[in-house]
């Protein structure tokens, strides 16, 4: 079983259109965000302290949603976000999306455990992810 970090958020005026739907790259924005607070959870420390931790980033390199039900302002909206899967040196992570007792929204996001060349920003290798990270995203 996967452990799974829960956060509720209020739809403020400026994540909506003029129908006061959330923007659909909304979403996007709001998983990237609950990636790092799942991270946070597991690790007890902020995203920015483990990927110093690790000597690693974990860049996104995939993504897609599926939008089920319109979700309005001042909503409330659950995330439930999880890895879903790990690879060698990649790893999914599903965030579930909740409002008025109904699943409205998903986002998967593919990420990979990369370092970064000494002195190069934008030169990356992937590596294996550890163990130990993948053991503390399990709940027994």
């Amino acid at each position: 079983m996967n452990f799974i970090n829960r956060r509720q958020l209020m739809v403020e005026w400026g994540h909506c259109d003029p129908a006061k739907i959330v923007f659909n790259s909304r979403y996007f924005e709001y998983a990237d965000w609950s990636t790092a607070l799942l991270f946070e959870a597991v690790f007890k420390m902020n995203i920015l302290e483990v990927k110093e931790k690790y000597a690693v980033e974990i860049p996104l390199v995939d993504v897609n949603a599926r939008f089920i039900k319109p979700v309005m302002w001042r909503d409330v909206v659950e995330i439930a976000s999880e890895i879903d899967s790990f690879k060698r040196s990649s790893f999914v992570v599903l965030h579930q999306f909740f409002s008025r007792g109904e699943h409205v929204a998903e986002v998967q996001e593919t990420r990979v455990w990369v370092e970064v060349a000494p002195g190069e920003s934008s030169k990356f290798s992937s590596k294996p992810i550890p163990n130990d990270v993948v053991e503390r995203f399990k709940v027994s």
